[in-house]
């Protein structure tokens, strides 16, 4: 059997992380001793897996349309389908995140173009909390999250995307959703399509806001 140096396959300061590892070994000893040496610095093995996801290739090529002006002014003015907005309030809306840190990524957006939260009015505030409510809710039962991550980023300099036009986020969690894919390669996974996930929550809103009316 050749003999494999452990530091020619991997670093010990990555022991204890789960990887994809491919196989790439011209004989079956060499794969052996490898998968011997690998779990020896407690690394999981596992078959070389792809990721599919052809939808990123035009914002990667900077083909990405973009709205002239405000994206939240702008996206109103669309179909609530292609711009997925799964309930439009009298002075909200809700939409799905473009680019979700989790399934179901949703943004609670005033249709006021302001940039911080003291300057709406006492009634924006009011529904735009009820409909945080409500996302939460409608989440709940479409995901069964275990968590949620509630909140804003105010200006450039707090991470805020559209630091112009401010926005709540409402993120379902569970636990291990941040994995080796977040840590190691800065990548999140997302399990559907987002036309998927419009069609599946846009109907529960509309169901629990009759409930509630009823």
């Amino acid at each position: 059997m050749p003999s494999v140096r452990p530091s020619a396959l991997i670093s010990p300061s990555l022991r204890g992380f789960y990887y994809i590892v491919p196989q790439v070994y011209s004989t079956s000893a060499q794969k052996s001793t490898a998968d011997c040496l690998l779990r020896g610095f407690g690394v999981q093995l596992h078959p070389m897996s792809h990721l599919w996801t052809p939808w990123r290739m035009t914002y990667l090529r900077g083909q990405e349309p973009r709205p002239e002006g405000c994206l939240f002014c702008a996206k109103p003015g669309e179909e609530d389908a292609a711009a997925h907005i799964v309930h439009r309030g009298r002075r909200c809306y809700v939409i799905l995140n473009r680019f979700p840190y989790n399934n179901g990524h949703l943004m609670v957006v005033p249709y006021a173009h302001v940039a911080n939260i003291e300057d709406l009015d006492a009634e924006t505030v009011a529904e735009l909390m009820a409909l945080t409510q409500l996302s939460v809710r409608v989440l709940r039962q479409a995901y069964q999250p275990q968590g949620f991550n509630l909140g804003m980023n105010i200006g450039e300099v707090a991470g805020a995307g559209v630091a112009g036009h401010v926005h709540l986020h409402v993120v379902p969690r569970w636990g291990g959703d941040t994995n080796y894919m977040t840590i190691v390669g800065q990548t999140r996974v997302i399990a559907e399509w987002l036309d998927q996930t419009y069609h599946q929550l846009q109907p529960l809103f509309e169901r629990l806001l009759a409930d509630q009316s009823s």
